[in-house]
């Protein structure tokens, strides 16, 4: 406990970092999909989820990001099969709900949304007409909800906002990478990406005002 009595949480980030470079360690194209591959993938998901229900148990803002964080590790586990695409992107789907949820319309902030369309709307524009004919729908969905997540990011600011935007570009990529053109080094650049954008919106949990000590 620091003398303010808030909680030292760079210790207890190790872990996170451990497990992200495990990840990448044992990672390789030639690796076949299993339930082995998919926790090790997880992992650095899961213990965020631990990290914020024992460094900042209490509080709405914290359990939101919680169920968040746990959908997002199911979509993980889904995405490492392929056939299982459009279950992952369903658990993305919930979790990027309580994304929205937590991070509320408070400040509204409404001129945010220009840039956010402006960016959005060519790339998903351009990015449907190589999709096939069964993801059209649930990627317009999912891409709306990513748009709105975005904003509602950026207004809220600190660390939401650059994990809101590191998010989004991850999910550009990996989109762009399945559906358009193979791009170079994309598996690293989307969990690089997204490991990132994870845990800096789970330390937005410490830049809430109901943070309590433990």
């Amino acid at each position: 406990m620091s003398s303010n009595g808030k909680p030292h949480v760079g210790r207890w980030l190790s872990p996170f970092f451990l497990t992200c470079a495990v990840y990448f360690l044992l990672w390789s194209p030639e690796n076949q999909p299993s339930w082995v591959g998919a926790l090790i993938k997880c992992l650095p998901i899961l213990y965020l989820v631990v990290f914020l229900w024992t460094v900042y148990p209490g509080g709405s803002y914290s359990l939101l990001l919680q169920g968040a964080l746990v959908c997002s590790a199911v979509g993980d586990s889904c995405l490492v099969w392929p056939e299982a695409f459009l279950h992952g992107m369903a658990a993305f789907t919930v979790a990027h709900l309580l994304y929205l949820w937590a991070f509320g319309l408070t400040p509204l902030k409404p001129g945010l949304l220009l840039p956010v369309l402006l960016a959005s709307i060519p790339y998903y524009g351009l990015l449907l007409w190589h999709l096939p004919p069964d993801m059209v729908l649930p990627l317009t969905a999912y891409s709306l909800l990513l748009a709105v997540m975005l904003w509602r990011g950026l207004a809220r600011g600190g660390s939401t906002c650059w994990g809101a935007l590191l998010f989004t570009l991850s999910d550009a990529v990996l989109a762009w990478n399945l559906f358009v053109h193979p791009l170079p080094h994309a598996h690293l650049v989307v969990m690089a990406t997204y490991y990132a954008a994870q845990i800096l919106i789970a330390l937005s949990a410490f830049q809430s005002p109901r943070l309590k000590s433990n």
